[in-house]
């Protein structure tokens, strides 16, 4: 075995460039006899045949099972503590209408943070009571059209909100109910730009402010206090950090009781999943299970009563379902040191379809998708075709070391954040997303073409 010196220590060179890790990929993704990468019945060669590549693959049942299994996790846990959860799943992740479906058919809410997405659930058909809308920076319109289809909470993210819901919902003549979301000051083991409950960035305000803030949300007849909000970061694989939140929050909303009820507490989402073999992610029936051990011992600590918690899984339903499918196009051997080799594979995506490599340095694996290989395995870095170093795809990954241009490339993993980040950087046309279930395949979104990025340039017409 030749481990190449330019690999990560957390990279371990395989027995098999070709095994698929099963806490990465999606749950019905498995090898044909001739070798081929199939899910949920078809092959990575048919669909790049019939759609095209790059290609977004969706196993549909790994998806609704999921969000089937956060709801029930968290029902039964939260019944065992005698107590009630509410899932949100958080559209930000990916969102469609035909997702957003499958998540209220599997009993989930859904969490929305632009009139964008607010529009992509309305025109699921997705009750507005089933809704929350989040966002740092959200604009009267958002606000106004919100509290008019009855949305049912709005997280109040900045003082000058408060008065902002309160007069669209006295202008509407509704009661709005409202959350008030918070930073914690926990510190959650993620990339910087994924922590979210740090004293030093957008969201929330300090909870410090937060009594005279709830005290001003009750004065106004036209809202209703549901409770506190906490969001601690993304892709987070420990449940200390979300208990210490949990914890803090528990002080402040044991004392607001004082001056009226608080229902709810919701303590957000961010729930990290396995990208490589080298990740281990906790199950969602154990974070459910930390999570309601952590808030029953909190408020019987306090003396006060269990509220109902809410939680915003995204990534962790979403994200494992699909794979991106790409084409090999060049191959170089790169020569760093005196005798390490990289391979760079260059695929026909890259940045426009995935930009969290770049954007937060993540990792990624791959597989050859259309064969399987004797060879020895290779390092390589998958590169995309944009005119940026930094547009890597997978930045290490072991490779059979024959991997040729024409070669199918999978990329598992890329439900959350890929699709839904997506640009048309260097004018490359966003690719389609299809749902594969019981051999069958149906576009979800329709890729883009160059007719469609050429007809938003009123030069053309001219």
């Amino acid at each position: 075995m030749s481990v190449n010196p330019l690999a990560p220590e957390w990279l371990v060179h395989p027995a098999d460039a070709n095994a698929l890790a099963p806490t990465v990929w999606s749950r019905s993704a498995s090898r044909t006899p001739e070798g081929v990468i199939e899910i949920a019945g078809r092959s990575a060669t048919s669909l790049a045949e019939e759609f095209g590549t790059p290609l977004f693959v969706l196993d549909e049942a790994d998806a609704r099972a999921r969000a089937a299994e956060a709801r029930e996790a968290f029902d039964r846990e939260f019944a065992r503590i005698g107590s009630a959860a509410k899932v949100y799943y958080a559209g930000k992740a990916f969102l469609t209408t035909q997702v957003a479906a499958w998540m209220i058919e599997a009993g989930l809410n859904i969490d929305v943070c632009s009139g964008g997405e607010l529009a992509v659930a309305l025109a699921a058909g997705v009750d507005p009571a089933r809704l929350g809308l989040h966002g740092n920076n959200k604009s009267l319109a958002e606000i106004d059209r919100a509290v008019g289809v009855g949305i049912g909470a709005i997280v109040i993210d900045s003082l000058i909100e408060i008065e902002r819901v309160a007069a669209a919902a006295e202008r509407h003549g509704r009661t709005q109910a409202v959350r008030l979301r918070v930073n914690s000051g926990v510190h959650a083991h993620t990339h910087d730009y994924l922590a979210t409950a740090r004293e030093d960035q957008k969201f929330g305000i300090t909870l410090a402010d937060t009594a005279a803030a709830v005290a001003n949300i009750r004065s106004f007849p036209a809202l209703r206090f549901l409770g506190l909000h906490s969001h601690i970061g993304s892709q987070i694989f420990e449940s200390e950090g979300f208990g210490e939140a949990a914890r803090r929050l528990f002080d402040v909303h044991a004392r607001l009781l004082a001056g009226g009820p608080v229902p709810e507490l919701n303590l957000g989402g961010g729930f990290g999943i396995a990208y490589t073999s080298a990740d281990e992610a906790l199950s969602v029936a154990e974070i459910a299970r930390r999570i309601a051990d952590i808030v029953s011992e909190r408020a019987d600590a306090l003396g006060i009563p269990v509220p109902v918690v809410a939680v915003e899984p995204g990534r962790s339903i979403i994200g494992p379902s699909t794979t991106t499918i790409y084409e090999v196009g060049t191959i170089k051997d790169v020569v760093v040191g005196a005798d390490a080799v990289r391979k760079y594979v260059s695929v026909d995506g890259g940045m426009s379809d995935n930009v969290r490599p770049a954007l937060y340095a993540a990792d990624y694996s791959a597989r050859i998708a259309n064969r399987s290989s004797n060879a020895d395995p290779a390092l390589v870095r998958v590169a995309g075709k944009h005119c940026e170093s930094g547009d890597i795809v997978v930045h290490a990954e072991y490779l059979p070391g024959d991997v040729t241009p024409g070669d199918l490339l999978a990329v598992p993993a890329t439900g959350a954040y890929c699709w839904s980040l997506a640009s048309n950087y260097n004018y490359l046309a966003r690719p389609p997303v299809v749902a594969v279930h019981e051999g069958r395949a149906r576009v979800l979104v329709r890729g883009e073409t160059e007719a469609d990025l050429l007809s938003r340039d009123t030069g053309v017409q001219a």
